[in-house]
């Protein structure tokens, strides 16, 4: 038989859920041709934000915002340094590291997972991914999902050109983004159309 005193205190004072473990994202400075990159990465160290344009406390508020615990650590962050160093050396054309989509909606997934198959020094179109992902009138909803990508330069949405070959768009909001567009696709050795 159950005692009431206890019966009361267990519906007075119920047992708080259990919290859910901390989501930890490592994160660093890396020095580049481009600027200052922000790199954060998790403990499976899967790759979770990468950023050219953001200051770092608005970099850590958008860590903070995605529910992860940010934490300045180098060593989490090595592999992928390393090859952001060689990419912008010209030594990789390829990256070998895993990254963490699970952010974004699923039509963005689908564009980044077909703009990720765009070959090093190669570029496509909006309207070509598009059409890749099965809504070929959708360039200017590719162009969007584009701009919501964590992880810039792994996943390359600098190759991905308006009609015609022009550079489009990169980095809203940034002034200075179709210069960096034209950097990343330099380095790779991209010819621009007009």
């Amino acid at each position: 038989m159950v005692d009431p005193l206890e019966k009361a205190l267990r519906e007075a004072f119920p047992e708080p859920p259990p919290t859910p473990p901390l989501r930890v994202a490592y994160w660093d400075e890396v020095d580049s041709p481009i600027g200052t990159l922000r790199v954060a990465t998790g403990e499976d160290a899967r790759v979770r934000l990468i950023s050219f344009w953001r200051s770092e406390g608005s970099f850590v508020d958008e860590l903070l915002q995605a529910g992860w615990v940010p934490v300045k650590d180098r060593r989490h962050n090595d592999m992928l340094e390393r090859q952001l160093d060689e990419f912008f050396e010209g030594r990789r054309q390829h990256f070998d590291v895993n990254v963490d989509l699970s952010s974004v909606a699923p039509f963005t997934r689908l564009v980044l997972q077909e703009t990720a198959r765009v070959p090093f020094g190669g570029t496509d179109t909006y309207g070509g991914i598009a059409a890749k992902v099965g809504v070929p009138r959708a360039a200017r909803a590719v162009g969007n999902a584009l701009g919501a990508n964590p992880v810039p330069i792994v996943v390359p949405c600098h190759r991905i050109l308006a009609a015609g070959g022009k550079i489009g768009g990169y980095a809203r909001g940034l002034s200075y983004g179709l210069d960096i567009k034209r950097k990343l696709l330099g380095i790779e050795g991209a010819t621009l159309g007009v």
